[in-house]
């Protein structure tokens, strides 16, 4: 089972990138594997929505639930999708008013090994790259205000 954990420091308040997480509809902005993301359900505890993946030949879509916290964390749970597993977490701890700490971890398996070796390296780069993006869109978004 493929297992991503990251953890970075950045110069955005916590809320600001829990914000940039939360906001799927604006993900084909600056996730460019990212084909539509579209919100089904949003309150202050849930965010049920689907996202699109068309990259290198591989288009494919899931449906999570994410359970969150005070902008404080995030609990990923796969609703439909071509996985077995999928199960993860964000987390945006505030370390002042400027800066926070950003954790990511995500378990996956695919749901048969035909899936695995089509979507399996396009996934992987995805979920290794997907904070860094968070993090290069927080710093296009502060240099553009």
């Amino acid at each position: 089972m493929p297992r991503v954990q990251k953890s970075v420091l950045v110069m955005h308040p916590a809320s600001t990138m829990f914000q940039l997480v939360d906001a799927v509809e604006q993900y084909p902005q600056f996730l460019p594997w990212c084909a539509g993301g579209q919100v089904l359900l949003r309150d202050s505890a849930i965010t049920r929505a689907t996202i699109a993946i068309r990259y290198a030949g591989v288009a494919q879509s899931f449906t999570t639930e994410n359970a969150k916290e005070g902008g404080e964390w995030m609990r990923l749970t796969l609703l439909n999708g071509p996985f077995q597993d999928f199960s993860g977490h964000w987390r945006f701890h505030a370390l002042s008013e400027a800066g926070c700490k950003v954790e990511f971890a995500l378990h996956y398996t695919f749901t048969n090994a035909i899936l695995e070796k089509a979507i399996g390296p396009v996934f992987g780069m995805i979920v290794d790259t997907l904070v860094d993006r968070f993090v290069a869109r927080a710093d296009a978004l502060a240099g553009a205000a």
